[in-house]
């Protein structure tokens, strides 16, 4: 099937939530001290663009301390909240958008938590549901008390209870691991990052309809930028089986299409194109006082750069229906055992079940016009349906876990 052009919907701009910074404002950094002139300006420029930092407090009610850029050389662990706040964020939404958001800090309906191997050979990034029904601990709050603790309650409810501080505790007794950089995040820098790497290839396996974030795509390839890229990663009603699980797995779909273009396009070695996804990125980040360090951004983006992408693993944090609510999830006890296994022990996870509701394997078709010169043979890492091979030293989760790894080629599944 021949791609059809860039679209350009006329969606109302609108802050939504997600993950897609961490990649970007990290590795883009990087490199943009490596490019000669425009380097320092660069950074410079894209460090002023920073928002004010979130001090965290653990648990104890120390501080936590942001280590030296030599630190870097370890296992690194980052956590991404995005809030459905519409406080400040003036008439850029609907009626219907108004009712559906939270005001103040808000919910942080969109959690992901990455986790860098300490060899820099592999990355396991999860995705916490929001309506995840978990402890939440006694947070530290900054003024100096605590909040009480819960011993169940929704997950995306963790940010407007004890900030940011909070998703990170409550995040950390989730998957076993020690989160010392966090971030809050909004999705208008998905416009920009679409708009400066020329649009985001998608598959549509089926239509794609969404009244509630004005989309309306018709099946096949498609090449996404701007409103109609965000419209797409927030469309939960027209994908899958309509529910945020569903949406989950068409972000990380998003996700891993993004960096596949990235390095295929050459992306890290235009500066001009750097700048501007720095800037994209950095522009709509609230970052933990633990990262807002350029120095700490740098090292972070240098480790990131080395993983593979068949060794980028996305993940839905294992989970299924509550039992005493069929509208919200439990932790799945065996998929979560071999989770926090796997990241507590620093060992790379393999996937066995499918990659979500609303996507599905994609089958590469054949090219409708012969090309007299051979195309060369797909890297191993940018493969369609690459996956890690399981070994003695890896662990491979239950089938039940849904997920993909950012070399595979995936399509959307329209409701």
């Amino acid at each position: 099937m021949r791609p059809l052009p860039v679209r350009h919907g006329r969606l109302p701009v609108r802050r939504a939530r997600g993950p897609l910074a961490r990649l970007l404002a990290s590795g883009v950094a990087v490199v943009l001290l490596a490019v000669g002139g425009i380097a320092a300006y660069a950074v410079q420029d894209t460090v002023r663009s920073l928002k004010p930092s979130i001090h965290l407090v653990s648990a104890s009610g120390k501080s936590v301390t942001p280590p030296s850029v030599g630190a870097e050389s370890g296992a690194v662990n980052i956590l991404l909240a995005g809030t459905d706040t519409r406080t400040g964020q003036g008439g850029q939404f609907s009626s219907a958008d108004e009712l559906a958001g939270s005001s103040g800090a808000g919910n942080n309906d969109v959690t992901m938590v990455l986790h860098l191997s300490a060899d820099h050979k592999h990355a396991t990034v999860i995705s916490i549901p929001r309506d995840l029904m978990a402890p939440i601990p006694s947070c530290p709050t900054s003024g100096g008390g605590s909040t009480s603790p819960q011993e169940s309650a929704q997950f995306n409810t963790t940010l407007s209870t004890g900030g940011l501080s909070c998703v990170v505790l409550t995040a950390e007794a989730l998957t076993g691991l020690t989160i010392p950089y966090a971030a809050e995040i909004s999705f208008d820098g998905v416009i920009a990052m679409s708009n400066a790497v020329g649009g985001v290839p998608v598959c549509l396996a089926t239509p794609l309809t969404d009244p509630y974030v004005g989309l309306k795509l018709p099946a096949g390839q498609q090449t996404l930028v701007g409103q109609e890229a965000l419209a797409f990663v927030r469309s939960r009603h027209g994908v899958g089986d309509g529910s945020d699980l569903g949406r989950i797995s068409n972000q990380q779909l998003f996700l891993s299409s993004l960096l596949r273009t990235m390095t295929s396009a050459g992306v890290l070695t235009n500066p001009l194109t750097l700048y501007t996804l720095a800037k994209a990125a950095t522009s709509n980040l609230t970052l933990s006082d633990t990262l807002d360090s350029p120095t700490t951004i740098v090292s972070i983006g240098l480790a990131l750069k080395s993983v593979p992408l068949s060794d980028f693993v996305f993940l839905q944090y294992p989970s299924m229906t509550d039992p005493d609510n069929t509208n919200r999830v439990v932790p799945e006890p065996s998929g979560v055992r071999a989770l926090k296994q796997a990241l507590t022990t620093d060992t790379p996870v393999v996937l066995t079940g499918t990659t979500g509701s609303g996507t599905e394997s994609a089958t590469p078709a054949p090219s409708a016009t012969p090309s007299a010169t051979p195309s060369p043979a797909p890297s191993a890492t940018a493969a369609a349906g690459s996956a890690p091979t399981p070994s003695p030293t890896s662990v491979s989760l239950p089938s039940n876990v849904t997920g993909q790894t950012a070399a595979q080629q995936t399509c959307t599944k329209g409701n």
